[in-house]
């Protein structure tokens, strides 16, 4: 009796294992709103506030909304494309999630590019940094993107480790993208610790530091002071975002975080501050900057609730008005 029962145990098991993989039944599924709640979304995005920028990677048709373009926290400014550029062919419902949050939800998307002229097959010098700029331009426009997020990472020996060639080539691609261009297209500049030229400026919507938590195990306002003061005489605060690696971080939002004046504690829950909050409080003593962010945030979803600090962060950074 016992074979008999577990046997049949196993062939019940078995049949609904089966059925729920030829089902292929949705887990999970985004809110849905109306049109009113995003035309007021759009216009929030349009507003003067403080932005909030990302670089996001793992997106899929994975049944988890963490992999999803639709699953990310409306209130996202910008997204860096960190996991490549959709394209319609390969992968229509990718493609659709990201015509929806740039169309629907007012997101705007940016090309990423680590720039280094060299391994393109491209002359090393000022007439190959041209077709370097028209190539990056092309980028943009073949793909109906809005910007292109130009990450300064120089390598010793190369044509762009030299801060000048840098230069020509942010105003050579400025003339497509970028303020100077009219063609209200994003030109962003990211960097780590690098000293930028500063000839960059007119030329940029923003520039984007990587002030992560990195060879340390916290952060503070103190450092991104001192970050921002690398560049305060030419770069004005409203066009500067700082950003963690949440990638590293995420379990906490963040690693623990001084404010200026001592703080350690966050006024949400009374709890220890982490440094996307921090990042999010944080202002230079020069002004307002234009926002925060983080690289590979995605995996705040798997916070409870899910993107719950990319979320606190971007409530801290604009609180809701009542």
């Amino acid at each position: 009796m016992k074979t008999k029962l577990l046997i049949a145990f196993v062939i019940i098991v078995s049949a609904s294992f089966v059925a729920c993989k030829k089902e292929n039944i949705e887990i999970q599924k985004p809110f849905e709103y109306s049109d009113e709640y995003y035309a007021n979304l759009r216009a929030y995005k349009k507003s003067d506030h403080q932005i909030c920028f990302g670089w996001f990677a793992d997106y899929s048709q994975t049944f988890s909304y963490g992999m999803h373009f639709k699953g990310l926290p409306d209130s996202i400014d910008i997204l860096s494309l960190w996991g490549g550029i959709p394209k319609k062919e390969d992968n229509p419902s990718v493609w659709e999630e990201l015509r929806f949050v740039r169309d629907v939800k007012g997101m705007r998307l940016v090309a990423p590019v680590i720039v280094q002229l060299e391994g393109n097959n491209m002359p090393i010098n000022d007439e190959g940094l041209q077709m370097y700029a028209d190539y990056l331009v092309k980028i943009v426009t073949d793909n109906d993107l809005d910007g292109l997020d130009m990450d300064w990472e120089p390598v010793s020996g190369t044509y762009l480790n030299n801060a000048e060639n840098f230069a020509k080539l942010v105003v050579m691609v400025s003339q497509k993208l970028g303020p100077k261009s009219g063609t209200g297209k994003l030109l962003i500049v990211d960097y780590y610790n690098h000293t930028l030229p500063t000839t960059i400026e007119p030329y940029l919507d923003y520039l984007v530091n990587q002030a992560y938590t990195q060879g340390t195990t916290s952060n503070s306002g103190a450092n991104l002071q001192t970050r921002y003061n690398r560049v305060a005489a030419w770069c004005p605060p409203n066009k500067f975002i700082v950003t963690e690696n949440i990638g590293d971080w995420w379990q906490n939002g963040g690693s623990p975080f001084t404010e200026v004046n001592g703080n350690t504690i966050s006024p949400v829950d009374g709890l220890r501050m982490y440094s996307l909050e921090g990042m999010a409080r944080w202002n230079p003593t020069q002004g307002t900057k234009a926002g925060f962010g983080a690289f590979y945030f995605g995996r705040d979803y798997n916070s409870n609730p899910p993107y719950k600090y990319m979320r606190r962060a971007i409530q801290v950074a604009n609180p809701a008005v009542k």
